[in-house]
């Protein structure tokens, strides 16, 4: 079978059984599999890039999981993969023991910021089974935050095999307990030890893991917003659409200021007109207005969010009328006052789905509907981590197994 002819999907899944079971089968006899997939020399070189595991001999003591405040407790390992130029690219993908690593001062990462990540989970059914959603997804844009920063694309195939084998790794850590998960950090940056503006010949990926429980302390409970009309968080041609740190880092005069006033979050506007609304915090953000979803269109300064696009494809199969365009804070502000917005809501991996209940533009505050959850925000809750916890069918195929 041709890879024309195999879904994306499972074509990934086949090489990883490859790579995992042929490993012990032989040279002759992986060489004859690949052979058999009809792979060009470039995949079978990507395919033989084995990643080595090195388990730790200091496992370390687990979290109590009735307490796991967000990105706090990582596991035993990490994976790690470097990048020279004078090697050929990437290279030595490698499940290591979790620890620090050493950086140079004059490191580019620090001084020009080269850098982007992703944010995945691992959910634990309650059979005891392990689960991704789908993790493609957040590989693939992995990729185009790298384009847009000057980063070697990553190699696919590595990268969806070393995040499923460094969950299976350290599966003990993904914990049990309802709307916990085990969060995974994949992150990749310019490790040239030289002071100038060039793109580096050398980088380091990495991936690391922990369990989580509630990104918001409410939970799924409404949360309080105020619209950011000073501060901005991106514009069309910058980098906006990639997950790059930077972004995250301007963003926090805005969301600190926010904080102290009692608000979860900011409602950022675009960075030109001061106008159309963008994003809520680090999510994608959705209306509903006069019985139709409204969310901000992809036009280059939103990320586009796997949370995000997994909303739209349920709300599309239930029949809902969706539309990605414009939406100027006037417009939301007319909904509000006449009673047409019903419903308002972020989407995103950390929270999955965040009913907003109040907004603040200009020292006045909105109450969002009654001010509660949402029918289409509850609904887009059960359904998404129904499907993420194995609790009902996945008719998409998103859930991808991994042990």
């Amino acid at each position: 079978m041709s890879v024309s002819e195999m879904d994306e999907k499972e074509w990934y899944r086949e090489k990883h059984r490859l790579s995992v079971s042929l490993q012990n089968a032989g040279e002759e006899g992986f060489f004859l599999c690949l052979n058999l997939l009809n792979l060009d020399i470039s995949q079978k070189r990507r395919m033989i890039m084995e990643i080595r595991i090195t388990k730790t001999t200091m496992p370390k003591r687990k979290p109590d999981e009735n307490n796991l405040p967000f990105g706090t407790f990582m596991t035993d390992h990490m994976f790690i993969m470097h990048y020279d130029t004078d090697q050929g690219g990437w290279h030595d993908p490698q499940i290591v023991p979790y620890g620090p690593i050493t950086l140079d001062p004059s490191c580019s990462v620090f001084h020009y910021a080269q850098e982007c990540f992703e944010g995945m989970k691992a959910y634990r059914t309650a059979e005891g089974k392990i689960q991704l959603f789908r993790p493609m997804e957040n590989v693939r844009r992995m990729n185009t935050s790298c384009e847009r920063l000057c980063i070697p694309q990553l190699p696919e195939d590595v990268m969806y095999r070393a995040i499923k084998m460094l969950v299976e790794v350290d599966q003990d850590w993904v914990p049990h307990l309802p709307g916990t998960s085990l969060y995974i950090r994949p992150f990749v940056f310019g490790t040239e030890n030289y002071v100038g503006l060039r793109i580096p010949d050398h980088f380091l990926c990495m991936i690391i893991c922990c369990p989580v429980g509630n990104y918001y302390k409410e939970g799924i409970n409404p949360v309080r917003i105020i619209i950011e009309d000073r501060d901005v968080r991106a514009v069309r041609g910058g980098t906006g659409y990639t997950k790059a740190g930077a972004n995250y880092a301007i963003s926090m005069r805005a969301e600190n200021k926010a904080e102290q006033s009692g608000y979860t979050q900011v409602l950022w506007l675009d960075g030109v007109h001061r106008k159309y609304i963008e994003e809520v915090g680090s999510m994608n953000v959705m209306f509903k207005i006069a019985g139709k979803v409204v969310t901000p269109e992809l036009a280059g300064s939103v990320l586009p969010g796997i949370t995000r696009k997994s909303c739209i494809e349920l709300m599309r199969h239930w029949g809902l009328e969706v539309e990605e365009r414009l939406i100027s804070v006037d417009e939301l502000m007319e909904a509000i006052e006449n009673g047409t917005l019903e419903e308002a809501w972020g989407t995103g991996t950390a929270a999955v789905v965040s009913p907003i209940g109040v907004l603040n533009y200009e020292g006045k505050e909105y109450t969002v509907g009654s001010g509660g959850i949402g029918q289409v925000t509850q609904r887009l809750y059960d359904e998404l981590t129904g499907i993420q916890w194995g609790r009902q069918d996945d008719p998409f195929q998103w859930i991808d197994p991994v042990c």
